[in-house]
């Protein structure tokens, strides 16, 4: 199972700053790995973790912002797709006449 923590806190003075800095810090002392920037994912054992992980996501929520959490089963998390779009140059400049190997 995971637990998908996806956040949107604001960052435009230097306490905000430090209030984002101080929960994403957090979230990576507590083992959750980053998925894209604001969104990241722990592993959980049990559901019984995932009352803790929730207590502690709760305990340490920013002050102003908005944090959204979403439980995965192994095989949704696994079924997700990443999308990736094609380059916007599709007839990329011919570099072989330009570069030279010498040995």
């Amino acid at each position: 199972m995971r637990l998908l923590v996806m956040f949107d806190l604001p960052s435009g003075n230097k306490a905000e700053r430090k209030s984002y800095s101080t929960f994403r810090k957090f979230l990576v002392d507590d083992g959750y790995q980053m998925e894209q920037f604001s969104i990241y994912s722990r592993v959980l054992l049990s559901r019984e973790s995932l009352k803790t992980h929730l207590e502690r996501l709760n305990a340490n929520l920013p002050s102003a912002g908005s944090v959204f959490v979403l439980e995965l089963t192994e095989r949704q998390y696994e079924s997700r797709r990443v999308l990736v779009s094609k380059p916007r140059n599709e007839n990329p400049a011919d570099l072989g006449s330009q570069m030279t190997l010498i040995f």
